[in-house]
C-alpha cells in the first residue's frame, strides 16, 4: 500500500488531519479494531474554546482561558504553545460546525449551551449532550468515508515504524513507511509513505482501572520510542476522579464508565459516605478544583476511611435535569440499578489521560523526519503536568490543521525523491509459530496493569517505583520471547506496547525528585524550581 500521507488512529486528531490533507495527495488511515473505538468517540465532558464575543460567556477571553490552562499546568506548560492552541479555538469550532457537529445551544436560542468543568473560571465548554466525543467523531468518519482520496483501513494495527536507520542507510534518519498487520488475514503488510501521522490516542490500559477503551494501549508512543524519538513527561499520568464504582457490574463498560467532570461543573458534590463534601478540606474550590488536586482528595479519603469508594451527589437538582442534560449517564447508570437523581453516584479515580507522549513543536512535528504526533500521542506543552479539562480535542484540531501545514513544507509533494529509492525488507516470519498458551499473554496483561495500578498510580514512593522498575524489566524478557518466538498477533503487540509504555513512565519518575501537577511522591511531597523542566528521554 502506497499513500501521499499514512494516518495511524481515527480519533479527531487523526480524521482532522485526513481530511484536510486529502485536498492535496491520497491519504489512507489505518486503526485496529474500529474506527469508532477511541478515546475521541468515548469523550463525554466537551470542546473547551472562547469564542466570537458575542457567542463567549461575560468577561471570558483569551487570556483567562491561557491563565486557567497555565494554572492547572503548574509550571510546565509552554506559554506560546498554550497561547497559540487557544487563540485557534473559534476556528476549531468552525471546523467542527463545517464537518456537521452539533453542539447544544440554549432553548429558544442560537448561543451555544456553554458547561463549565474542573479549573475554567468561566464557562467556555461546548457539549452535545454528554456523548460530545462521539457527535465529533461520527461526523468526521462520514465525511472520511465519503472522500475519494481517502482509504480508511479497519483492523489494520501499525506494529512498528520502517526508517532509513533501520534499513541500515546512513543519510538523515527518516519515516518510509510502517510493517502493519491485518488483524483479519493474520498477514503483515508494508505501508510506504514518506508523511506519517500517529493520532494512536493514549496509553490507560496501563492500569488496572481507566476510562479509556480497550484500544488505549501506548501503541504510537512505544513505535516512536523504538524508532528513535525523543518522548517526554511520561509521569504525567491523569488520573479522572469520578470513574463510576460497582463491583457487582459486569462488563468492560461497567469497569471503565466514566462520569463526566461536567456533572460537577453543573453543580455535583463529591461527598463521602457521611455526605461530607470532603473536597473543601484540600481545596477551596472543593469539587471544581483541578483534577490532579480532586483525583489525590479522593484517594486520601479512601484510605482515610478504608471506604471502597465515594460519592457524587446530584440528588438535589431538579428532576429530570439529568436525564436531558446528560441522557448517556443517566441511561447507563440506570441499566446498572442506580437512579442517580434519588441516589449518589459511588466513583473512584481511574486513569484518564497521558500529558506527556512523544515530543513535538505545535504543529506535531517529531525528531524524525517526516513523522508527525497528534492529540494525545503526541506532547507539545500544552499541558504541562495537569491538562485542563476539555482542552484535549482543541488541541488534537489545531496540532492536526497546523500539522498538514508544516509537511507539505517540509516533505513537499512535487519533491524529486522517489519512495522506491529506498528497499523496504518484506516482513519475515522466520521460524515463528502461532501462539499455543494464550494464558501466558493474559497472566502478563494483567499483572502489568496491577503493578502499574499498585506502584504507579495517584501517589507514589521510591520503593514503589523501584518495585514497578525490577518488575518490569521481567516481563520485558517474557515478552520480547513472546513476539519473537511467535507469530504477531493483536494480543502479543498490544502487551508489548505496554510494556515499552509502563517502562517509560516508570523511568521518567523515577527522574522526577518532587512532587507537581499528577506526579505526586511521598518522598519529595514538595515542588521544587530545579525539576521545572521537562524529563525527556530517547532511546539511543
Amino acid at each position: 500500500m502506497q499513500s501521499d500521507f499514512l494516518v495511524i488512529g481515527s480519533g479527531i486528531a487523526g480524521l482532522s488531519f485526513a481530511l484536510r490533507a486529502a485536498s492535496h495527495g491520497t491519504v489512507c488511515i489505518i486503526t485496529k479494531g474500529e474506527s469508532l473505538d477511541s478515546n475521541t468517540a468515548w469523550a463525554q465532558g466537551g470542546i473547551s474554546a472562547v469564542l466570537s464575543p458575542e457567542l463567549r460567556s461575560e468577561g471570558d477571553t483569551f487570556e483567562t482561558h491561557v491563565a486557567d490552562t497555565l494554572d492547572a499546568g503548574a509550571g510546565l506548560c509552554k506559554e506560546d504553545v498554550v497561547r497559540s492552541i487557544v487563540e485557534e479555538g473559534t476556528a476549531t469550532i468552525d471546523d467542527l460546525l463545517d464537518y456537521g457537529v452539533q453542539f447544544d445551544k440554549v432553548e429558544d436560542s442560537q448561543n451555544f449551551a456553554l458547561g463549565n468543568e474542573g479549573g475554567h473560571t468561566k464557562r467556555r465548554v461546548l457539549h452535545s449532550k454528554d456523548t460530545t466525543g462521539y457527535a465529533i467523531a461520527s461526523s468526521m468518519l462520514e465525511r472520511a468515508k465519503a472522500h475519494p482520496n481517502i482509504t480508511l483501513l479497519e483492523n489494520h494495527f501499525a506494529i512498528d515504524l520502517i526508517t532509513s536507520g533501520r534499513l541500515g542507510y546512513v543519510t538523515e534518519d527518516r519515516v518510509l513507511g510502517a510493517y502493519v498487520l491485518n488483524e483479519q488475514s493474520g498477514e503483515v503488510q508494508i505501508f510506504r509513505s514518506h508523511r506519517i501521522v500517529l493520532a494512536t490516542g493514549g496509553c490507560g490500559k496501563v492500569y488496572l482501572y481507566t476510562t479509556n477503551p480497550d484500544s488505549a494501549t501506548g501503541d504510537g508512543i512505544a513505535m516512536a520510542w523504538r524508532a528513535g524519538a525523543t518522548i517526554s513527561n511520561m509521569e504525567f499520568m491523569q488520573f479522572h476522579p469520578t470513574c463510576f464504582y460497582n463491583p457487582a457490574a459486569v462488563g468492560a463498560k461497567a469497569r471503565s464508565f466514566l462520569v463526566s467532570e461536567a456533572v460537577r461543573g453543573e453543580g455535583g458534590k463529591l461527598i463521602n459516605s457521611k455526605g461530607k463534601e470532603f473536597t473543601l478540606d484540600h481545596d477551596p474550590r472543593g469539587s471544581l478544583a483541578p483534577r490532579d488536586i480532586v483525583a489525590r482528595a479522593i484517594d486520601h479519603e479512601i484510605k482515610k476511611t478504608g471506604a471502597s469508594c465515594v460519592y457524587l451527589d446530584v440528588t438535589h437538582k431538579p428532576k429530570g435535569f439529568m436525564k436531558e442534560r446528560f441522557p448517556n449517564i443517566y441511561n447507563t447508570l440506570l441499566s446498572f440499578g442506580l437512579d442517580c437523581e434519588t441516589a449518589p453516584i459511588p466513583v473512584v479515580p481511574a486513569a484518564h489521560y497521558l500529558c506527556g507522549g512523544v515530543v513535538t513543536n505545535d504543529s506535531g512535528k517529531t525528531s524524525i523526519r517526516g513523522l508527525y504526533a497528534v492529540g494525545e500521542v503526541g506532547c507539545t506543552g500544552l499541558h504541562g503536568a495537569n491538562r485542563l479539562a476539555s482542552n484535549s480535542l482543541l488541541e488534537g484540531n489545531v496540532v492536526a490543521r497546523r500539522a498538514l501545514d508544516s509537511l507539505l513544507i517540509s516533505q513537499p509533494l512535487n519533491a524529486t525523491e522517489n519512495e522506491d529509492d529506498y528497499q523496504i525488507r518484506e516482513w519475515q516470519i522466520g521460524d515463528a509459530t502461532p501462539i499455543d498458551e494464550q494464558v501466558l499473554i493474559s497472566h502478563n496483561w494483567d499483572e502489568l496493569r496491577r503493578l502499574m495500578w499498585n506502584y504507579v498510580s495517584i501517589v507514589r514512593t521510591d520503593n514503589r517505583l523501584s518495585r514497578a522498575a525490577h518488575r518490569l524489566r521481567n516481563l520485558r524478557k517474557e515478552v520480547r520471547g513472546f513476539y519473537w518466538g511467535f507469530k504477531v498477533t493483536r494480543d502479543i503487540i498490544e502487551l508489548r506496547n505496554l510494556v515499552t509504555t509502563a517502562s517509560l513512565i516508570v523511568d521518567c519518575a523515577n527522574q522526577r525528585k518532587e512532587s507537581r501537577g499528577i506526579h505526586y511522591t511521598l518522598d519529595y511531597p514538595r515542588t521544587s524550581s530545579k525539576f521545572e523542566r521537562d524529563t525527556e528521554m530517547r532511546r539511543f
